[in-house]
């Protein structure tokens, strides 16, 4: 009797070998990664110098805050979205038409100015983005799938041509120059330096809220409307209140990037915000890997490696960076959908 236990736990200890060596691949896999992507990370920035090191962290910050805000629909809820670039352009937007310089003269046209700080414009942004949100979201929840992605497209194809012929407020085609740096009891932070350092605390806050909310039950529950949105409203929750309230909550995010993007580059215009650049990044989101908080700062810092760092291509025209850059993420999507569907350190697969 003994002898037959025995020979009965062997042969299910050696049937789960080979998940357990599977598992053990998998973690030292996704180290492995996260150990050469912030290597690559720190030697690139190290040989271009501190201001490149400096300008990396900076454009690093305010994309993870996109990728990040994006994930928590596309990883942890399940929704394919293409319109987050709209929400990006409508907090670029607010902060620079509150923040421009009254000093500036406005070629052809005028646009009315408020010669408002940045930390009073930046929440303006983030509850006109949430505003909007809550109103298009409305209209979102009536479809699912693949309707709902081509209803996202249509609202990112709106909102650019808004940008593009709402001249009043937009200037339209020419932008919106001398967007003014955020400041701070007087001190303005014009700095690279210091720039980089606020952005980097925008993005440990939004790190922080995006963790709470994916570790509370709120979070548990979109992952259960992920995985079965029709069972979990069997249990009593209304799934279409949850997905509204993530969708505004990452619509704000997105909204507080772009006021970090207007007050960085101090001119926007309406090319900053096209379909192309929703697209991109759902890419990143797809590239750190989908319901993982940490692979989103992943993806976003292999982006901004790769964004920035083809210009220093020594047989690359500059003409050509921009299609270039496009052609190798575009491969490394493609790679990563052939040999690791779930991204660099992603749980899910799209």
């Amino acid at each position: 009797m003994l002898d037959g236990l025995k020979a009965n736990n062997t042969l299910r200890l050696l049937a789960a070998a080979p998940i357990r060596a599977r598992a053990r691949l998998g973690n030292n896999l996704e180290l492995l990664i996260n150990l050469l992507v912030i290597a690559a990370a720190m030697t690139f920035m190290l040989y271009q110098g501190p201001g490149f090191a400096i300008r990396i962290a900076q454009l690093f910050a305010i994309f993870a805050i996109l990728v990040v805000s994006l994930n928590l629909i596309i990883g942890y809820t399940g929704l394919l979205s293409i319109a987050h670039v709209a929400f990006f352009g409508i907090g670029a937007y607010t902060v620079a038409v509150l923040t421009t310089s009254p000093d500036y003269e406005q070629v052809p046209g005028h646009i009315r100015q408020f010669g408002w700080t940045f930390f009073a414009a930046l929440p303006v942004g983030m509850v006109i983005a949430g505003a909007v949100a809550l109103f298009v979201g409305g209209v979102l929840s009536r479809f699912r799938d693949d309707l709902f992605v081509l209803v996202s497209v249509g609202f990112a194809v709106i909102a650019h041509r808004v940008f593009l012929f709402w001249q009043p407020v937009t200037r339209g085609a020419f932008g919106i120059h001398e967007i003014a740096k955020p400041s701070i009891f007087g001190l303005v932070i014009d700095g690279r330096l210091e720039f980089m350092v606020l952005s980097l605390a925008f993005l440990a806050l939004v790190y922080l809220v995006s963790w709470l909310i994916v570790h509370s039950s709120f979070g548990r529950v979109l992952m259960a409307i992920r995985e079965d949105e029709q069972a979990i409203e069997v249990f009593g929750y209304r799934a279409s209140m949850f997905k509204l309230t993530i969708w505004v909550i990452s619509a704000m995010m997105a909204a507080l990037a772009g006021g970090l993007i207007a007050s960085e580059q101090t001119f926007i215009d309406p090319n900053s915000f096209l379909l192309l650049e929703s697209i991109l990044l759902v890419c990143i989101v797809i590239l750190g890997g989908l319901g993982t908080l940490w692979g989103s700062l992943l993806g976003a810092l292999v982006f901004v490696l790769l964004n920035e760092g083809m210009r220093f291509v020594p047989f690359l025209p500059d003409a050509l960076i921009g299609q270039a850059r496009l052609a190798i993420l575009g491969m490394l999507i493609t790679a990563l959908m052939l040999f690791r569907p779930q991204g660099l350190v992603g749980k899910f697969k799209l």
